[in-house]
C-alpha cells in the first residue's frame, strides 16, 4: 500500500522560525549546502511548512534527538509517514522502525552477527578483492568510478558474506534505493520506486528465507539465533531483510563519495598515498563530508523542549544529518575534506541505539578499498560530466568518469 502524508491540524509552536522550502525536491538535492546553512542559522529548531514537520540541523540538537529514543521514537516510522496514523508500505523493520525493549533484543542479535570478531576472518578476503578490483581498473585506465568501483566492489563481497545465491543479485541496489526513497513524502521519487518495486521485493523476500542462504553467512547466522531461542523464526527473515536493505547502498555511496573527494582534492590523495594507514579515516571523513545518508525522521512521544521551544506529542522531527556533519559549531573548517581530521562523533551513521547496524562492514569495505587505492594508484582524474543520483534519503552519484594511473 502507498501511504500518504497526514498533516497535523496545527502549525508550529510560537516563536519557532518557519522555512518554506521542500527538503525532498530535486533542486534541494542538487545543492543542499546553502539551505543547510540557512537551517542552522535560523535556530536550534525550525518548522518546515511544506510538509508540516519540525526540523533540526545543528549538531547539538541532531545528536540529542538521536540519543533520546524514549522521547523521539522510531517505532512510528523514520520517514515522513506516521505509522500510528498510516499503514506502512511493508512490515516495519525490527531494527530501524522499532523502540526498546523490542529493539534491544533484535539489535543484540545483529550486533553479535556483525561484531568485530565476526568480521575479522573476512578482512583478508575483502582486501584481496579490493586489490584485484583496483588492478583490473588500472589495466583499463578510464572507467566509471560508480558502476565499476563503488557499486561493483561491495556487490563482489557483501552478498557472498550474507550467503546469497549468485542469481538475482541485480535486485539488491534497486531494493535498497526503494527503501530509502520510501522514507520521503509521496513525491515522484517515492511513487516511481514503489511502482517498479514488485520484482525487487519478491527477490529480497525469497533471499531472507533460511533455505536460500548458504551456511556460514550472516543470513544463516541470524537463522541460527532463532534456533537458539534468541529471536522467533518469524523474526529471522525480517532481520536478514534489514541487512539487505542497509548493507549495500550506504556503502556504495560512501565509497563513491570517498573516490569523488580524492579525485577533487589531489593534495589529500597525496597525503593518503604517503600514509596508507589513513585509509580508514579518509573513508570516515568522506562519510562526514558528503553524508551518504542525509536525513531521518523521529516522532515525539511527549511534549518536549528543543532549544528552548516546546513541541507537542506526536510531531515528526526531521534530522538533517548532513547539516549537522558540517556544523561550524562542532567542526573546524567543516566544508573542507581533511583526511587527518578527528572525525569521531560525526552522525553519518546516526548515533545512539539506532546507529547503523552495518557500520563495521561499511567501514571495513571503505578502508580496504581506499588502502588499495593508496598503495596502487598514482593519480585519479575526473574526465567527464559527474551525474548525481537522486533519492529522498541518500546522497550519491550516478556517474563519475575517471582516469586512474598506476603508482
Amino acid at each position: 500500500m502507498v501511504a500518504t502524508a497526514m498533516t497535523p491540524q496545527h502549525g508550529p509552536a510560537p516563536g519557532i522560525p518557519r522555512l518554506d522550502f521542500d527538503p525532498f525536491s530535486i533542486e534541494f538535492f542538487a545543492d543542499p549546502f546553502p539551505t543547510h546553512q540557512r537551517l542552522r542559522e535560523a535556530g536550534p529548531v525550525v518548522y518546515l511548512d511544506k510538509w508540516d514537520v519540525y526540523g533540526v540541523a545543528r549538531y547539538e540538537q541532531v545528536h540529542a534527538v538521536l540519543n533520546d529514543p524514549q522521547t523521539f521514537c522510531s517505532g512510528r516510522g523514520v520517514g515522513l509517514s506516521d505509522f500510528a496514523k498510516e499503514k506502512p508500505w511493508r512490515p516495519p523493520s525490527l531494527i530501524l522502525e522499532a523502540d526498546p525493549p523490542a529493539h534491544t533484543r533484535t539489535r543484540a542479535v545483529l550486533n553479535q552477527v556483525l561484531s568485530a570478531t565476526a568480521l575479522k576472518p573476512l578482512r583478508a578476503h575483502f582486501t584481496q578483492r579490493a586489490e584485484a578490483k583496483v588492478d583490473e581498473l588500472l589495466a583499463r585506465e578510464s572507467f566509471d568510478a560508480i558502476a565499476d568501483l563503488a557499486e561493483s566492489y561491495p556487490l563482489s563481497v557483501f552478498p557472498d558474506a550474507m550467503g546469497l545465491r549468485e542469481e538475482g543479485r541485480e535486485n539488491l541496489l534497486p531494493y535498497a534505493s526503494l527503501v530509502f526513497n520510501a522514507f520521503g513524502p509521496p513525491n515522484r521519487l517515492r511513487q516511481e520506486a514503489l511502482e517498479r518495486s514488485a520484482p525487487h521485493q519478491a527477490y529480497v523476500a525469497a533471499q531472507c528465507q533460511r533455505e536460500n542462504l548458504a551456511p556460514g553467512g550472516f543470513g544463516a547466522c541470524i537463522h541460527a539465533r532463532a534456533d537458539a531461542g534468541e529471536i522467533t523464526p518469524a523474526e529471522a527473515p525480517l532481520l536478514v531483510r534489514s541487512l539487505l536493505s542497509a548493507g549495500i547502498d550506504t556503502t556504495v555511496n560512501g565509497i563513491g563519495a570517498a573516490v569523488y573527494c580524492l579525485a577533487r582534492f589531489p593534495g589529500q590523495f597525496a597525503k593518503l598515498r604517503s600514509n596508507p594507514t589513513l585509509a580508514r579515516n579518509a573513508f570516515e571523513e568522506a562519510v562526514r563530508y558528503e553524508s551518504p545518508v542525509q536525513t531521518f525522521f523521529r516522532t515525539t512521544t511527549r511534549e518536549v523542549e528543543i532549544g528552548g521551544h516546546r513541541i507537542g506529542e506526536g510531531e515528526k522531527v526531521l534530522m538533517f544529518l548532513a547539516a549537522a556533519n558540517r556544523d561550524p559549531r562542532r567542526w573546524d573548517n567543516p566544508d573542507s575534506y581533511d583526511i587527518a581530521r578527528r572525525t569521531t562523533g560525526h552522525v553519518g551513521y546516526g548515533s545512539g541505539i539506532h546507529m547503523c547496524v552495518g557500520q563495521l562492514v561499511a567501514r571495513l569495505e571503505g578502508e580496504v578499498m581506499l588502502g588499495a587505492l593508496a598503495r596502487k594508484v598514482g593519480s585519479i582524474e575526473i574526465t567527464g560530466e559527474v551525474k548525481r543520483r537522486y533519492n529522498n534519503t541518500l546522497r550519491g552519484l550516478e556517474s563519475l568518469p575517471v582516469k586512474m594511473t598506476a603508482a
